[in-house]
């Protein structure tokens, strides 16, 4: 028996997939696409394909959790390589940075589509899992998804972050309540160059501060050669200086790239490295 949400918003997400006939989904390992997934593998049976993105900038326990879920549910996955990397614009890192790196991505899962079409009897749309409270946000990843007409069920279905975690609670998916997980790149202030050395260092040093500290949520944001750490007002005192100090020696034993360590004053807040004046 195929177990489907009992919310207010899903027969207008249903209808939106079933229109689709067949998919192929952007699953980056986060609760949106995850269960955008889940979703359309039991509404379009036999209809889709998971592509999951491997890169420098994606965190390593978000590809484990596409490869456990897709075992798990039985999905068709393909895992793949988008290639910003090879991208020099991207690389710069500019205020759309994550233009360039959807572009890459839906070039990619377009092709990919068109492959599918035999298969699947009818050529299958590239979807997402931005939601509506992505609308309101720096996200130039959406004009990348425009232009090469992306869709978004749960934006068509009016469906926000609240809604998306009700349903996985209500499906009992075990990735309901996983803290948001944007790419690595995201913590590297703009201007200042991506580098694979540094989402290492990032992905390093936010996966030790955490289990150290027993948090759930921190940035380890970068500007030049300075780690920021950010964190929830109520868990700052949870990193003290010798902390700070260990992490600091850490990372200078394995990255050149980093030269200091400090509590960012402000606190944790989502989308802090975006500067659109940033020269």
């Amino acid at each position: 028996m195929t177990v489907l949400p009992e919310h207010p918003k899903w027969p207008a997400l249903q209808d939106a997939l079933s229109g689709m006939k067949a998919v192929v989904v952007a699953v980056s390992g986060g609760v949106d696409s995850m269960l955008l997934a889940t979703l359309a593998h039991r509404v379009l049976p036999g209809r889709t394909l998971m592509a999951h993105a491997l890169s420098p900038a994606v965190p390593g326990p978000c590809t484990t959790r596409v490869q456990n879920e897709a075992q798990a549910q039985g999905w068709r996955l393909s895992v793949v390589e988008s290639g910003e990397f090879s991208d020099e614009r991207y690389l710069q890192n500019p205020f759309d940075r994550c233009y360039f790196c959807k572009t890459h991505l839906y070039d990619l899962l377009n092709l990919t589509a068109h492959g599918l079409a035999d298969d699947f009897g009818t050529r299958p749309v590239v979807v997402s899992g931005a939601n509506t409270d992505d609308l309101g946000e720096h996200r130039p990843g959406l004009t990348a998804a425009r232009e090469h007409g992306v869709r978004h069920p749960f934006v068509e279905a009016g469906v926000a972050k609240q809604d998306i975690r009700a349903m996985a609670g209500q499906l009992g998916l075990s990735f309901a309540d996983i803290p948001a997980s944007p790419c690595l790149a995201s913590r590297i202030y703009t201007g200042t160059r991506v580098t694979p050395e540094l989402m290492t260092a990032v992905s390093f040093a936010e996966e030790s501060l955490k289990s150290r500290l027993g948090v759930a949520v921190l940035r380890c944001r970068v500007l030049g050669g300075a780690m920021l750490v950010e964190m929830l007002p109520e868990e700052r005192h949870l990193a003290g200086r010798d902390q700070l100090a260990r992490l600091h020696a850490e990372l200078e034993a394995r990255f050149k790239s980093i030269e200091s360590v400090s509590l960012d004053p402000e606190g944790y807040r989502p989308g802090r490295a975006f500067k659109k004046d940033a020269s």
